[in-house]
């Protein structure tokens, strides 16, 4: 099978800002209260809670980070999302190289997204805001090649920014590398997802209440379904 095949946003974009990503993405998360960190760990927490809604097993043997960047969100797709092999993909060679130095267990590895051949064996595939990064026209391509990745029966966890919510379209523009993004909305995902023959299982909206109102976040759950949250999931399987 051929290696991954796909045009994200210039790598040199991101290569540029490797060493200082996320002091540069935590100066426009800065209005939230919360860093990097606290989004990372409670995505994949959700995304656990998710996965144990539809009996997805704790222990998964691959797990694929797609557009992994720093890496950021590598070890918990190990520690909470139970895979015990975690590859990071990524156009941008800086950034993996950053990765690479801050998770070198031997359960982790990272490849470029050209080098990296697609075997249909990925227990589940991570994403978390790249695909408003990827040009519209590639989009399609791109969902294709996440199916490649993954087993029949495997899982797509697929997060995106909510362009529906205000304050993020405000945070977006405050971080450099995401201000010329061109925003997807739920629907859009949702028709993606679909037209790569996934199966849309659960779409869920989080992080509604900044850091100030954190005594709020107790209804979270309550209100995921309420497509206003800063970012979304859409959960998706690829057909046994």
């Amino acid at each position: 099978m051929s290696p991954v095949a796909v045009q994200e946003v210039p790598a040199s974009e991101f290569d540029a800002v490797a060493c200082n990503y996320e002091e540069t993405l935590q100066r426009g998360l800065h209005l939230s209260g919360e860093s990097a960190a606290y989004f990372a760990a409670s995505r994949a927490a959700w995304t656990r809670k998710r996965l144990n809604r539809f009996n997805i097993s704790k222990s998964l043997h691959l797990g694929i980070d797609f557009g992994c960047g720093t890496g950021n969100s590598i070890p918990h797709l190990q520690h909470t999302l139970g895979c015990r092999a975690v590859v990071g993909l990524d156009p941008s060679i800086q950034s993996l190289q950053v990765a690479r130095a801050s998770h070198p267990a031997s359960t982790f590895q990272f490849y470029t997204l050209d080098a990296y051949r697609p075997r249909g064996d990925a227990d589940l595939v991570f994403c978390n805001g790249v695909f408003h990064h990827i040009p519209p026209n590639e989009r399609t391509r791109a969902m294709e090649t996440i199916t490649s990745l993954l087993r029949p029966g495997g899982v797509f966890a697929y997060w995106e920014n909510n362009c529906w919510n205000p304050g993020t379209r405000f945070l977006m523009k405050r971080i450099p590398f995401d201000r010329d993004a061109v925003p997807i909305s739920i629907p859009q995902s949702r028709r993606l997802l679909e037209q790569a023959k996934l199966q849309v299982i659960c779409v869920d909206t989080c992080f509604y209440f900044p850091r100030v109102l954190k005594w709020l976040r107790v209804m979270e759950p309550y209100l995921c379904k309420i497509p206003l949250g800063a970012q979304y999931l859409c959960l998706a399987m690829k057909p046994r």
